[in-house]
């Protein structure tokens, strides 16, 4: 039995960066999909911790808040960077992510409307750029996005950047750092098969949207 199990619903959402995570390091883990019907019943709802998903359990650690899991995977794996300076940085660049996931996320799920994705839109190089300073401060931007060796804001991030190529085709264009980053990291040779993995292909990027 896999040490590790996902419980979420049947999306990429808040744990494709978990999956990225897991299948680069080479593990296994099973999937608890949860429907919208029966979320919306209440038991599991209700026995969830801060009432959300995802959960996700490590033999017998239950963990809420896919931030909190990322850095538990991260501590457990060696991806926290290599000495306390880095492991500030990559927590640095996991929080200014989970500002652009909000951001994108409250757009999609609050059906903001043409204009509100027009302007998300156009805002978006500037929510971008950070990330492109980044890497350009670290060996020219040929390494991660802290140190040399991943970490899981690695992840994170690669999973926000894939997704916005398909929900702003051409957003990384004006970034050649941030594009030659996920070509690079995309042919990892574990997240290239799991990437193109039908679990992965066939998981819309949000629940409420077939996107």
């Amino acid at each position: 039995v896999p040490p590790y199990t996902i419980v979420y619903f049947p999306t990429r959402g808040r744990c494709e960066a978990l999956r990225m995570l897991l299948a680069d390091q080479d593990q296994s883990w099973k999937e608890e999909v949860v429907t919208k019907e029966s979320w919306l019943q209440g038991p599991l709802k209700a026995s969830c911790l801060y009432g959300q998903l995802p959960k996700f359990q490590d033999g017998d650690l239950t963990l809420y808040q896919s931030n909190a899991i990322l850095r538990h995977l991260g501590r457990s794996f060696g991806l926290y960077g290599t000495d306390e300076r880095e492991a500030a940085l990559v927590d640095m660049v996991n929080d200014g992510l989970e500002d652009l996931r909000r951001r994108c996320s409250h757009l999609i799920h609050h059906k903001a409307g043409a204009q509100g994705w027009a302007q998300y839109v156009r805002e978006l190089p500037a929510h971008l750029k950070p990330f492109e300073t980044l890497l350009s401060q670290n060996q020219g931007g040929q390494a991660f996005i802290v140190g040399n060796q991943i970490s899981f804001a690695d992840y994170n991030l690669l999973d926000l950047l894939l997704n916005h190529q398909v929900l702003v085709p051409g957003c990384l264009d004006p970034f050649p750092l941030l594009s030659a980053y996920v070509a690079r990291l995309s042919a990892r040779p574990k997240l290239k098969a799991f990437l193109a993995s039908p679990e992965h292909v066939n998981r819309p990027i949000f629940g409420s949207r077939k996107i």
